[in-house]
Protein backbone atom coordinates (compact mmCIF):
# COMPACT_ATOMS: atom_id res chain seq x y z
CA UNK A 1 0.00 0.00 0.00
CA UNK A 2 1.73 3.36 -1.12
CA UNK A 3 2.80 5.78 1.77
CA UNK A 4 2.84 8.69 -0.44
CA UNK A 5 0.07 10.23 -1.88
CA UNK A 6 0.09 13.17 -5.04
CA UNK A 7 -2.04 15.51 -6.17
CA UNK A 8 -1.70 18.50 -8.32
CA UNK A 9 -3.02 21.78 -8.27
CA UNK A 10 -2.03 23.52 -11.30
CA UNK A 11 1.75 23.82 -11.43
CA UNK A 12 2.33 22.99 -8.17
CA UNK A 13 2.33 19.27 -6.82
CA UNK A 14 1.51 18.19 -2.86
CA UNK A 15 3.31 15.32 -1.67
CA UNK A 16 1.53 14.19 1.33
CA UNK A 17 3.49 11.76 3.90
CA UNK A 18 0.76 9.58 4.33
CA UNK A 19 1.06 7.03 7.39
CA UNK A 20 -0.90 8.92 9.74
CA UNK A 21 -1.26 5.76 12.05
CA UNK A 22 2.24 6.15 13.15
CA UNK A 23 2.55 10.27 12.28
CA UNK A 24 4.01 9.79 9.48
CA UNK A 25 6.77 8.29 10.51
CA UNK A 26 9.44 8.05 7.82
CA UNK A 27 9.62 4.07 7.04
CA UNK A 28 12.24 2.79 4.55
CA UNK A 29 9.42 2.58 1.73
CA UNK A 30 8.19 6.07 2.67
CA UNK A 31 11.32 7.63 2.31
CA UNK A 32 12.23 5.58 -1.42
CA UNK A 33 8.73 6.61 -2.64
CA UNK A 34 9.19 10.17 -1.36
CA UNK A 35 12.67 10.12 -2.91
CA UNK A 36 10.84 8.93 -6.36
CA UNK A 37 8.44 11.60 -6.03
CA UNK A 38 10.33 14.27 -5.88
CA UNK A 39 12.47 13.00 -9.27
CA UNK A 40 9.41 12.13 -11.00
CA UNK A 41 8.29 16.33 -10.13
CA UNK A 42 11.29 17.21 -11.17
CA UNK A 43 11.50 15.76 -14.42
CA UNK A 44 7.80 16.90 -15.32
CA UNK A 45 7.58 20.10 -17.06
CA UNK A 46 4.19 20.33 -16.04
CA UNK A 47 5.61 21.30 -12.50
CA UNK A 48 6.96 23.89 -11.17
CA UNK A 49 6.72 24.23 -7.12
CA UNK A 50 6.67 21.34 -4.99
CA UNK A 51 4.33 21.16 -1.68
CA UNK A 52 5.35 18.26 1.31
CA UNK A 53 2.84 18.12 3.70
CA UNK A 54 1.20 15.05 6.10
CA UNK A 55 -1.43 13.32 6.79
CA UNK A 56 -3.82 13.47 9.50
CA UNK A 57 -2.50 15.68 12.72
CA UNK A 58 1.09 15.20 12.09
CA UNK A 59 3.65 16.28 9.89
CA UNK A 60 6.46 13.47 10.23
CA UNK A 61 7.65 12.02 13.54
CA UNK A 62 11.13 10.93 11.86
CA UNK A 63 12.13 8.22 11.47
CA UNK A 64 10.45 4.64 12.00
CA UNK A 65 11.85 3.80 15.48
CA UNK A 66 10.48 0.02 14.94
CA UNK A 67 12.62 -0.18 12.17
CA UNK A 68 15.26 1.92 13.53
CA UNK A 69 15.24 -0.93 16.12
CA UNK A 70 15.66 -3.31 14.05
CA UNK A 71 19.18 -2.21 12.38
CA UNK A 72 21.22 -2.17 15.52
CA UNK A 73 22.74 -5.52 14.55
CA UNK A 74 23.19 -4.36 11.23
CA UNK A 75 27.28 -4.40 9.98
CA UNK A 76 28.82 -0.87 9.58
CA UNK A 77 28.42 -0.86 6.16
CA UNK A 78 24.66 -1.36 6.15
CA UNK A 79 24.41 1.61 7.97
CA UNK A 80 26.22 3.56 6.11
CA UNK A 81 23.99 2.35 3.19
CA UNK A 82 21.12 3.34 5.36
CA UNK A 83 22.69 6.75 6.45
CA UNK A 84 23.59 7.76 3.02
CA UNK A 85 20.21 6.86 1.67
CA UNK A 86 18.81 9.03 4.20
CA UNK A 87 21.16 12.17 3.68
CA UNK A 88 20.59 11.50 -0.22
CA UNK A 89 16.88 12.35 0.45
CA UNK A 90 17.45 15.64 2.67
CA UNK A 91 20.32 16.26 -0.34
CA UNK A 92 17.21 15.62 -3.25
CA UNK A 93 15.04 18.32 -1.49
CA UNK A 94 17.98 20.45 -1.35
CA UNK A 95 19.30 20.13 -4.92
CA UNK A 96 16.14 19.61 -7.16
CA UNK A 97 15.53 22.49 -9.15
CA UNK A 98 12.30 23.62 -8.50
CA UNK A 99 11.23 25.32 -5.48
CA UNK A 100 10.06 22.52 -2.48
CA UNK A 101 7.37 24.87 0.36
CA UNK A 102 6.56 22.56 3.25
CA UNK A 103 3.37 23.03 4.93
CA UNK A 104 3.73 21.76 8.70
CA UNK A 105 0.51 20.89 9.86
CA UNK A 106 1.51 19.39 13.15
CA UNK A 107 4.69 17.78 15.04
CA UNK A 108 7.93 18.06 12.88
CA UNK A 109 10.17 15.95 15.00
CA UNK A 110 13.72 14.55 14.30
CA UNK A 111 14.06 13.57 10.65
CA UNK A 112 10.75 15.31 10.07
CA UNK A 113 12.23 18.37 11.32
CA UNK A 114 14.85 17.09 8.98
CA UNK A 115 12.75 17.40 5.96
CA UNK A 116 10.88 21.03 6.82
CA UNK A 117 14.87 22.12 7.45
CA UNK A 118 16.01 21.09 3.94
CA UNK A 119 12.68 22.66 2.45
CA UNK A 120 13.07 26.00 0.77
CA UNK A 121 10.36 27.68 2.38
CA UNK A 122 8.22 26.36 5.91
CA UNK A 123 4.56 27.70 6.35
CA UNK A 124 3.74 26.13 10.11
CA UNK A 125 0.32 25.88 11.61
CA UNK A 126 -0.64 27.42 15.23
CA UNK A 127 -0.19 23.39 16.58
CA UNK A 128 2.76 22.97 14.85
CA UNK A 129 6.00 21.63 16.98
CA UNK A 130 9.44 21.05 15.99
CA UNK A 131 12.45 19.21 17.84
CA UNK A 132 15.50 17.65 16.79
CA UNK A 133 14.76 14.87 19.48
CA UNK A 134 17.72 11.98 18.48
CA UNK A 135 19.59 12.72 21.64
CA UNK A 136 17.18 11.22 23.76
CA UNK A 137 16.95 7.72 22.64
CA UNK A 138 20.78 7.76 22.22
CA UNK A 139 21.46 8.88 18.32
CA UNK A 140 22.72 11.93 16.70
CA UNK A 141 21.15 14.20 14.43
CA UNK A 142 24.06 14.49 12.34
CA UNK A 143 22.52 14.84 8.82
CA UNK A 144 19.88 17.57 10.04
CA UNK A 145 22.48 19.02 11.75
CA UNK A 146 24.44 20.64 8.43
CA UNK A 147 21.35 22.07 7.25
CA UNK A 148 20.02 23.42 10.58
CA UNK A 149 23.20 25.14 11.16
CA UNK A 150 23.04 27.18 8.46
CA UNK A 151 19.54 28.37 9.17
CA UNK A 152 18.83 29.66 12.82
CA UNK A 153 23.05 30.01 12.97
CA UNK A 154 24.94 27.74 15.90
CA UNK A 155 23.89 28.59 19.53
CA UNK A 156 20.08 28.06 18.32
CA UNK A 157 21.37 24.62 16.45
CA UNK A 158 23.21 23.56 19.91
CA UNK A 159 20.40 24.88 21.96
CA UNK A 160 17.88 22.62 19.79
CA UNK A 161 20.47 19.18 19.26
CA UNK A 162 21.84 19.85 22.65
CA UNK A 163 18.70 20.11 24.43
CA UNK A 164 16.71 17.46 22.02
CA UNK A 165 13.32 19.38 22.98
CA UNK A 166 10.22 20.63 21.54
CA UNK A 167 9.66 24.31 20.40
CA UNK A 168 6.45 25.67 19.46
CA UNK A 169 5.64 26.76 16.25
CA UNK A 170 5.98 30.96 17.09
CA UNK A 171 9.61 30.30 18.64
CA UNK A 172 10.52 28.33 15.40
CA UNK A 173 9.16 31.27 13.25
CA UNK A 174 11.44 33.79 15.69
CA UNK A 175 14.64 32.04 14.98
CA UNK A 176 14.16 31.03 11.39
CA UNK A 177 13.21 27.74 11.21
CA UNK A 178 9.90 28.40 9.54
CA UNK A 179 8.96 31.53 7.40
CA UNK A 180 5.46 31.66 8.70
CA UNK A 181 3.05 30.52 11.38
CA UNK A 182 -0.66 30.48 9.22
CA UNK A 183 -2.93 31.06 12.11
CA UNK A 184 -6.21 32.15 9.97
CA UNK A 185 -6.65 28.68 7.48
CA UNK A 186 -5.54 25.67 6.54
CA UNK A 187 -1.95 26.00 6.42
CA UNK A 188 -1.39 23.71 3.16
CA UNK A 189 -3.50 26.66 1.59
CA UNK A 190 -0.88 28.95 2.72
CA UNK A 191 2.03 27.07 1.45
CA UNK A 192 -0.11 26.30 -2.12
CA UNK A 193 -1.02 29.81 -2.53
CA UNK A 194 3.06 30.74 -1.84
CA UNK A 195 3.67 28.41 -4.14
CA UNK A 196 1.49 29.62 -6.92
CA UNK A 197 2.90 32.80 -6.91
CA UNK A 198 6.76 31.00 -7.11
CA UNK A 199 5.59 28.95 -10.25
CA UNK A 200 4.84 32.34 -12.01
CA UNK A 201 8.48 33.65 -11.92
CA UNK A 202 11.05 31.85 -14.37
CA UNK A 203 11.43 28.58 -13.58
CA UNK A 204 15.42 28.68 -14.80
CA UNK A 205 16.13 31.78 -12.42
CA UNK A 206 14.55 29.88 -9.64
CA UNK A 207 16.28 27.05 -10.43
CA UNK A 208 20.33 29.13 -10.69
CA UNK A 209 18.75 30.69 -7.47
CA UNK A 210 18.46 27.70 -5.76
CA UNK A 211 22.43 26.47 -7.13
CA UNK A 212 23.75 29.54 -5.59
CA UNK A 213 22.15 29.82 -2.11
CA UNK A 214 23.68 26.14 -1.74
CA UNK A 215 27.00 27.26 -2.79
CA UNK A 216 27.48 30.52 -1.15
CA UNK A 217 27.63 29.57 2.90
CA UNK A 218 31.34 28.66 3.89
CA UNK A 219 32.68 31.17 1.02
CA UNK A 220 34.90 34.32 1.82
CA UNK A 221 32.89 37.49 0.64
CA UNK A 222 35.45 37.50 -2.70
CA UNK A 223 34.83 33.92 -3.29
CA UNK A 224 30.91 34.05 -2.80
CA UNK A 225 30.67 37.43 -4.77
CA UNK A 226 32.81 35.81 -7.97
CA UNK A 227 30.61 32.69 -7.53
CA UNK A 228 27.61 35.64 -8.06
CA UNK A 229 29.23 37.46 -11.16
CA UNK A 230 29.15 34.20 -13.03
CA UNK A 231 25.78 33.38 -12.10
CA UNK A 232 24.30 36.97 -12.69
CA UNK A 233 26.50 36.76 -16.26
CA UNK A 234 25.10 33.46 -17.56
CA UNK A 235 21.79 34.54 -16.92
CA UNK A 236 21.90 37.90 -18.64
CA UNK A 237 21.45 36.98 -22.46
CA UNK A 238 19.07 33.64 -21.87
CA UNK A 239 15.93 33.33 -23.81
CA UNK A 240 14.57 34.17 -20.29
CA UNK A 241 15.43 37.20 -19.57
CA UNK A 242 14.67 38.12 -22.88
CA UNK A 243 11.37 37.16 -22.49
CA UNK A 244 10.93 38.14 -19.21
CA UNK A 245 11.82 42.10 -19.89
CA UNK A 246 9.75 42.05 -23.13
CA UNK A 247 6.60 41.06 -20.93
CA UNK A 248 7.23 43.31 -18.36
CA UNK A 249 7.18 46.54 -20.96
CA UNK A 250 4.55 44.53 -23.01
CA UNK A 251 2.55 44.66 -19.55
CA UNK A 252 2.03 40.81 -20.23
CA UNK A 253 2.56 37.75 -17.97
CA UNK A 254 5.58 36.31 -18.92
CA UNK A 255 5.66 32.83 -21.06
CA UNK A 256 8.07 30.74 -19.65
CA UNK A 257 9.72 27.62 -21.34
CA UNK A 258 9.84 24.75 -18.87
Amino acid sequence: MPELSTTDRGSVRVLTLDRPQVKNALSVALRSELLAALAAARSDDGVRVIVITGAGDAFCAGLDLRELEETVTLSPAEHREDTTALANLLLAIVRCPKPVVAAVNGPAVAGGAGIVTACDVAFAAPEARFGYTEARIGFVAALVSVLLLRQVGEKHARELLLGAHLIGAERAAAIGLVNEVVADGPVLDAAVAFAERMAGNAPGSLAATKRLLAELPGLSLAEGMAVAVEANVATRSGDEIKEGVRAFLEKRRAAWRS
